[in-house]
């Protein structure tokens, strides 16, 4: 049969940006289009015995703020734990990392590395498009392949990929 949620991430604009108005009403609309159920607002996902915000979650789809999954003590066991969980993750409010968030710019890596492996579906909302979001030094060479990651993971080949749990 044919799955109505990867026609409709098709169609929908997975990365949008800047943040403006529309960044949080487009996230909404392809969470509630393709949650297969109203799902809860906010709450804690527990991993590891820590707790981790989120904005919506419904069976195996969540939304994180980006300062709940990558500011404070994250690692990447979170995301592989994430990534197994949930074959559709958002994440809202991404900024432009500077050298002054390289600790974020690292986790943020590591999460698009470990989704990209999954096949997990990666829906965001960000301040600039996927080539300016790093503006430090010190991982300039790992967030090219984080970029890249990024514009394949809105691919129709992508987006195709069974998720791996």
């Amino acid at each position: 049969g044919t799955d109505y949620r990867l026609r409709y991430l098709e169609k929908a604009e997975i990365y949008h940006y800047p943040l403006d108005d529309r960044a949080e009403q487009i996230l909404h609309e392809i969470f509630s289009n393709i949650a297969p159920e109203p799902g809860h607002r906010g709450g804690d996902l527990e991993i590891e015995g820590r707790f981790i915000p989120t904005l919506r979650e419904a069976d195996d789809i969540v939304w994180f703020n980006f300062r709940a999954i990558c500011d404070g003590p994250r690692g990447t066991n979170d995301y592989i734990e994430i990534a197994r969980c949930f074959h559709t993750v958002l994440i809202s409010n991404i900024p432009v990392m500077d050298w002054q968030m390289e600790n974020q710019a690292r986790r943020f890596v590591n999460l698009v590395d470990e989704f990209y492996d999954r096949s997990v579906k990666l829906i965001i909302s960000a301040a600039a498009p996927p080539h300016e979001l790093y503006t430090g030094q010190k991982l300039k060479f790992e967030f090219q392949r984080t970029m890249s990651r990024l514009q394949e993971m809105q691919s129709h080949e992508y987006l195709e990929r069974p998720h791996v749990p």
